[in-house]
């Protein structure tokens, strides 16, 4: 049975409301404080989600991607992003991309990546992305939304089931976040210590890259 979504238990993100367009604004006029060292941290905001993931399942796996274009995109098996269905039988999704977190965004005490900046949540991704694409797979039903600049400009569009579950982010981030250094096998070796029982690999497709 469908159930309100005001009786919904908030864990890391408020199902009230779909778009937080304060809270983005506030990300987007001050990249320095929530992006510190440029697109890099934001990989690293996306993977601590598939940390989550794997530290939930006893392990799990992580691809990021660096594309041609400049995008990055990081990809998951874990369980998919939260999806319900509320009591008019409309879907819903955590909004994990557009609204806060509650854990960590205001949180003093936030846990620290390996960059050792705060993590700070999803939504800092998407408000310094120009766009962001979510593709979400779990074992009900799978759908890919579409952001720009941390606003859905799509609704949940559905997939074909293909028998996996995961996530993948694929953004662009903003240019005046300006060019973070280069990918290394060392970079990635630190972060998966960092993250016991997940499993990263690079996929480097830029020119030049290794592929």
């Amino acid at each position: 049975m469908n159930e309100s979504r005001a009786s919904w238990t908030n864990t890391t993100h408020d199902w009230a409301g779909a778009v937080d367009p304060d809270h983005l604004g506030r990300i987007r006029v001050e990249p320095g404080e929530y992006a510190p060292g440029g697109p890099g941290h934001l990989v690293l905001e996306a993977v601590a989600y598939a940390a989550d993931e794997a530290a939930c399942r006893g392990g799990g796996r992580c691809v990021i991607t660096l594309h041609g274009d400049g995008s990055v995109s990081v990809a998951d098996d874990g369980r998919g992003t939260d999806t319900r269905v509320d009591e008019h039988g409309r879907i819903v999704k955590k909004p994990v991309m557009a609204t806060k977190d509650l854990r960590f965004f205001d949180s003093p005490d936030a846990e620290r990546l390996p960059d050792g900046h705060p993590r700070r949540g999803m939504s800092v991704v998407a408000a310094l992305s120009t766009w962001l694409i979510h593709t979400n797979r779990r074992h009900h039903g799978a759908w890919t939304q579409r952001y720009e600049h941390g606003v859905p400009v799509t609704d949940l569009e559905p997939l074909p089931a293909d028998g996996t579950t995961g996530t993948l982010v694929r953004f662009l981030p903003v240019a005046t976040l300006g060019a973070d250094r280069p990918w290394s096998a060392e970079d990635l070796t630190r972060w998966a210590a960092h993250w016991p029982g997940l499993e990263v690999r690079l996929d480097d497709r830029r020119d030049g890259g290794a592929g």
